[in-house]
């Protein structure tokens, strides 16, 4: 081999060398490092370095995953079957944990074993729950009780439960006619009860309304009796101040006053002496 061709070797040899002793981990990726096969370390996000053809690097994917466990069956405290479909979220956290728990990060393995416990703490919070509790109960409690049970095992995993949902509960076919009628009375009850609050806020709104009538009836009356009052005084006043400019003619105009009031009907029949005072001023009237 010539000097050039073992130079040039040499490079290749060395550059291949450098390419393969760089490892770069996103900050989406969870990633290890095995010795010969065995672990090492952790690697964190960012630029890394391994040695050739002895480490190896192994990469999982850390952003969040989904679990949709097929529809199980399940009792409640009263053994009563449901038929209950839930889903997971989670994501990787232990690198090296779930590395070595799941036959060396095989996603089949750590599905298999969440499933498996999905099963047993369905079981277990169901059959802790009464059948009327799971219909009507705390769903959000029911699901948060699930949620914490499962994250306490999850950890052996090397994950953790970011979210666990029942998304439908099936019932079987002899207990579907109770459970509705349960749901339909239990729906019953809600809506008497908002009945019964409307008809106890109708009456304080009609209570206050009719106070407000009383108290607007009670000031529009005090003010009408001031107002007449002020009229009468003013009238009178008027009169007296008529009378005593001209006493005569106001007497006069009081008289026709009390003829037109007298006689406003034309069926109107007046019994009275003609010589009483009532006519005194129709017989000083000369005809014509």
């Amino acid at each position: 081999m010539s000097k050039n061709g073992f130079i040039t070797l040499l490079v290749v040899l060395v550059i291949t060398a450098l390419v393969q002793s760089i490892v770069i981990v996103r900050d989406t990726e969870k990633a290890i490092l095995l010795k010969l096969g065995a672990f090492e370390r952790t690697l964190e996000p960012g630029l890394n370095f391994k040695v050739p053809f002895i480490d190896t690097v192994t990469k999982f994917e850390a952003r969040l995953r989904s679990l949709d466990t097929p529809p199980d069956r399940v009792l409640s405290s009263e053994a009563k079957p449901l038929n209950v479909d839930s889903f997971v979220k989670y994501r990787i956290v232990d690198a090296e944990t779930y590395y070595t728990s799941t036959n060396g990060g095989q996603s089949r393995v750590a599905e298999d074993t969440l499933q498996r416990r999905i099963k047993d703490k369905l079981r277990n919070e169901f059959g802790k729950r009464t059948l009327n509790e799971v219909v009507s109960g705390d769903r959000d409690g029911l699901m948060l009780s699930l949620k914490k049970s499962l994250g306490e095992d999850s950890a052996q995993l090397g994950v953790e439960i970011i979210d666990f949902r029942v998304k439908r509960i099936d019932f079987e076919r002899e207990i579907r006619a109770s459970v509705f009628e349960r749901m339909k009375t239990e729906r019953n009850r809600i809506a008497e009860e908002l009945r019964a609050e409307g008809r106890e806020t109708a009456e304080k709104i009609q209570a206050d309304a009719d106070k407000q009538r009383t108290i607007i009836l009670a000031n529009a009356t005090r003010e009408a009796e001031r107002t007449r009052g002020e009229g009468d005084a003013v009238a009178t006043s008027t009169y007296a101040e008529a009378y005593n400019r001209d006493p005569e003619f106001y007497d006069f105009t009081r008289s026709l006053r009390a003829y037109r009031n007298t006689f406003n009907d034309q069926g109107d029949i007046l019994l009275i002496d003609p010589d009483s005072d009532y006519f005194k001023y129709l017989n000083k009237s000369e005809p014509n």
